[in-house]
């Protein structure tokens, strides 16, 4: 394709594919975020579950193996306070599965954290210094959003309003994605919890272009090259792309994650709040359709998902989704199966004609 018209994207992050693989925790790989940065495009690490340790070395990698631009993705949550009361009424919400799969519902479980962008993290910024940093659930304090500008990294940071994308364009960021409610995994939102005023991509899009002074990435519900040509079409300067790189060899998932994605067809998928607080898109499973999707019980974000992991750890042993995750936007029906580097190429340069 290659004739897009702005190049803003391409010129801020020194890429030559307008074309960002979307951080995706748990799912991405050192090996993706390498092979879609050689490829042309910009490879996302995602951050919010790797330790100190396991960032470095996941940087160590990478560097090892491009000289290309990367990203670095963070969360910027506050984290919640201690609620005893409210983990003990989710225990019970889910306590006859328990029962069912012969665990004793007053067992211990595990603690379910995503650390929030902190000092630490902050810290591996400043040691490697990616050329662009991501941020999720809206910016860092000033402190440390000062600290990653320093390093001379382009800021960026999700959207899911015109009034979210306004806020990030006024506090400095060098550009906004543009997130759809059709894409797949947690919802950027941070200035409403309100998940039934969520735009669509094909007018969020071109609102928060006219709204905000810096380039917008398009991102929810594009999985092949004719939903790139239009996001450019709307306005955007680059896409980010999740669902499809999910179906990549160097994406981390299971194979009950990945045979859900290949039969998926657009209609499988909610958002839910079950497996971490906070609205996420994934494809139904038995925990979604029996609770429903969203629920008042759930814990506030990352700890919903403690209660369910022995359940999860049990139901996995014998290849089954009952209460896992398995994020995907509303598009996994249009991605197709190819390499990461394959993938990126692919979805700006295919002859449509």
């Amino acid at each position: 394709m290659g004739n897009w018209q702005d190049k803003r994207i391409l010129d801020l992050f020194g890429i030559e594919l307008p074309i960002i693989q979307a951080p995706m925790a748990g799912a991405t790989t050192p090996e993706m975020v390498i092979a879609a940065s050689n490829a042309g495009g910009l490879g996302s690490l995602p951050g919010a579950m790797l330790s100190i340790d396991a960032m470095k070395a996941a940087l160590d990698q990478i560097r090892s193996a491009t000289s290309k631009p990367i990203n670095v993705n963070f969360f910027s949550h506050v984290a919640p306070e201690p609620d005893p009361v409210g983990q003990m009424a989710w225990r019970s919400a889910l306590a006859s599965y328990y029962v069912e799969m012969g665990i004793d519902p007053a067992d211990p479980v595990p603690s379910s954290n995503r650390a929030p962008f902190d000092d630490a993290y902050c810290t591996v910024v400043e040691d490697y210094r990616p050329e662009v940093v991501s941020f999720h659930f809206g910016l860092p304090d000033g402190a440390l959003f000062q600290r990653v500008k320093r390093t001379g990294a382009k800021i960026i940071a999700s959207a899911t309003t015109v009034a979210e994308a306004k806020w990030l364009d006024e506090r400095g960021i060098d550009a906004v994605i543009a997130m759809g409610q059709e894409a797949g995994g947690h919802r950027g939102n941070f200035l409403s919890d309100d998940m039934s005023t969520q735009i669509g991509t094909i007018a969020l899009v071109p609102q928060i272009v006219d709204a905000v002074s810096v380039p917008v990435v398009a991102a929810g519900g594009i999985a092949d090259p004719r939903g790139v040509r239009a996001a450019f079409a709307l306005g955007a300067s680059a896409v980010q792309i999740g669902t499809a790189y999910l179906l990549t060899p160097e994406a981390k998932i299971s194979q009950f994650h990945r045979k859900a994605l290949q039969a998926s067809q657009g209609d499988d998928t909610a958002l839910t709040n079950l497996f971490t607080g906070r609205p996420a898109r994934g494809i139904f499973n038995r925990l979604m359709r029996e609770i429903g999707p969203m629920s008042n019980l759930a814990p506030a974000f990352p700890t919903a998902g403690g209660v369910l992991a022995p359940l999860r750890a049990l139901t996995e042993k014998n290849a089954r989704s009952d209460f896992s995750n398995m994020w995907s936007g509303q598009a996994a029906g249009l991605a197709r199966e190819m390499s990461t580097a394959a993938l990126t190429r692919y979805l700006v340069e295919a002859d449509l004609s």
